[in-house]
């Protein structure tokens, strides 16, 4: 049942009363999708004297307000400040928090109200496009047919550009016995409004760790098991294991190398068979990657490629029906709501101005909002190793500030070629706004000399940039030219 925050969700975001308009004769830009990528470009489009139409099957504001960024961002918020609170001795304060699990999932679902104007369909109408709630399909290279839940039926929009921004699904693993039990995955999970007394996770990436993580410091005991040697797959082993440590010292149990051999359900229960071990839980949440959501839309009417990765695009975000274009999760291994905005934002440059903007141009960083946060940009880990970078690290142990906040546990580590940053990975509680700084940097072709001769505030983490630049400086001091310096000094001392 929904309560009222839900329902002033819905009113905004897929309003019941919403009739689809009477389709324009033709559209400058047609857009399959309103999750960011599709709002992006509808806004964008229209912003600039395009007639746009968006069409959107469930609810506007697609994964990042619905079901992903939003809602588990308002969770690790309340988790943390219990994790806080019990770290109080350790700052010579005595507190003690307790979770009120139901009335942390009310305040998560009360912000996601909050933010959902700014993806509501007023919103859009109000900007000029033409939004319509429906399944979309191509009936042709230049058209795509709607089907409405209103009594217009199936409405026909001809194009003379469309942009596929359909997203992504979560991808369920071929376990025996996992189909048709109720699982959660991150399309369920946050409609949870009483707590599981145990949890059994299945994936160890960003999602998993996140949620396993904050549902342990709300009082959840946790089991994470992941296939892989370490969680965090896609990260520096380093950082990996400080995550890994983090999330165990919070109380879940963590099972590496553990592949789930079946999933049982009877009885109101869980049972996780992993080799000789059998996990039980009363909630099970399947965390396992995702998938491009390319299915019914029809795509060989319209001449688009598509493959297990995606739609298939060049480096201008073009398919192969050049009337079409591709933004977001749908065709691209950078599954981030930042990204998504990104090439949005190619997309309409390129789609209505005969623009050249690239997806190569892009430089992209992303992060994981465990405690402490892992963000990475560019070549790192055993990437960057492959490609005979060299790395600086900076511990966390050496910067004042983490000191003082008893926030140790962490690095920043750039890999570069002669001083021209390469990638980085940074581990701390404000990694994802540390790596912005090295981002920008990389963008705009900067190197770690440039990072030794920025002016940081102290103390904050961002003195660990300028220390890495430095780092950097002193190793172009060889030996011969120290030799040099004393000559010089001993000639005008």
């Amino acid at each position: 049942m929904l309560d009222e925050h839900d329902r002033r969700l819905t009113a905004l975001v897929r309003p019941s009363d919403y009739r689809n308009p009477a389709p324009a004769s033709k559209y400058d830009l047609v857009v399959i999708g309103g999750g960011t990528a599709g709002l992006v470009c509808a806004a964008g489009a229209a912003g600039l004297g395009a007639r746009v139409a968006l069409v959107e099957r469930s609810r506007l504001g697609g994964d990042c307000l619905n079901t992903g960024c939003v809602p588990s961002k308002a969770m690790l918020r309340s988790a943390r400040l219990v994790a806080e609170s019990r770290r109080g001795p350790a700052l010579g304060v005595q507190s003690s928090a307790h979770a009120d699990f139901p009335a942390v999932m009310a305040r998560m679902r009360a912000r996601r109200a909050d933010l959902a104007p700014a993806d509501s369909a007023e919103r859009f109408t109000s900007l000029g496009v033409d939004v319509f709630f429906g399944s979309a399909s191509f009936s042709g290279p230049r058209s795509v047919s709607v089907g409405s839940e209103n009594d217009r039926g199936r409405s026909e929009l001809r194009f003379r550009k469309a942009v596929i921004a359909t997203g992504s699904r979560p991808i369920l693993p071929d376990i025996p016995g996992l189909s048709g039990t109720p699982f959660l995955t991150n399309e369920s999970v946050f409609d949870l409004t009483s707590q599981p007394r145990e949890l059994a996770v299945i994936g160890a990436g960003a999602s998993g760790c996140e949620l396993a993580q904050a549902f342990a410091r709300l009082g959840t005991r946790v089991t994470l098991i992941e296939s892989g040697a370490h969680v965090l797959p896609r990260e520096d082993r380093e950082a990996a294991a400080i995550v890994e440590a983090s999330v165990r010292a919070d109380g879940a149990d963590v099972l590496l190398g553990t592949q789930v051999a079946a999933v049982r359900w009877a009885e109101g229960r869980f049972a996780v068979e992993c080799g000789t071990r059998t996990t039980s839980a009363d909630a099970l949440l399947v965390a396992t990657g995702r998938a491009p959501r390319v299915e019914d839309l029809g795509l060989e009417m319209a001449g688009v490629a598509s493959s297990r990765e995606g739609i298939t695009v060049d480096d201008r975000l073009r398919t192969s029906n050049e009337r079409i274009y591709a933004a977001g999760d749908v065709c691209s291994r950078y599954k981030f709501t930042h990204a998504a905005d990104a090439m949005a934002r190619i997309v309409v440059r390129n789609a209505l101005f005969f623009g050249a903007a690239r997806m190569s141009s892009l430089v992209i960083p992303w992060c994981t909002f465990t405690s402490p946060e892992v963000a990475r940009v560019g070549a790192a880990g055993d990437e960057a190793a492959a490609s005979e970078a060299e790395p600086i690290t900076i511990p966390l142990s050496s910067v004042d500030r983490a000191v003082v906040d008893e926030a140790t546990d962490g690095f920043v580590r750039v890999h570069h070629r002669k001083g021209r940053i390469v990638g980085a990975t940074v581990v701390a509680p404000d990694a994802g706004d540390l790596i912005s700084a090295i981002a920008l940097v990389m963008r705009y072709g900067g190197s770690l000399a440039d990072l030794s001769s920025a002016v940081f505030p102290y103390p904050t983490f961002s003195i660990a940039l300028r220390q890495a630049g430095d780092v950097y400086r002193r190793s172009a001091v060889t030996p011969r030219l120290k030799t040099a310096l004393r000559y010089y000094f001993q000639v005008f001392r």
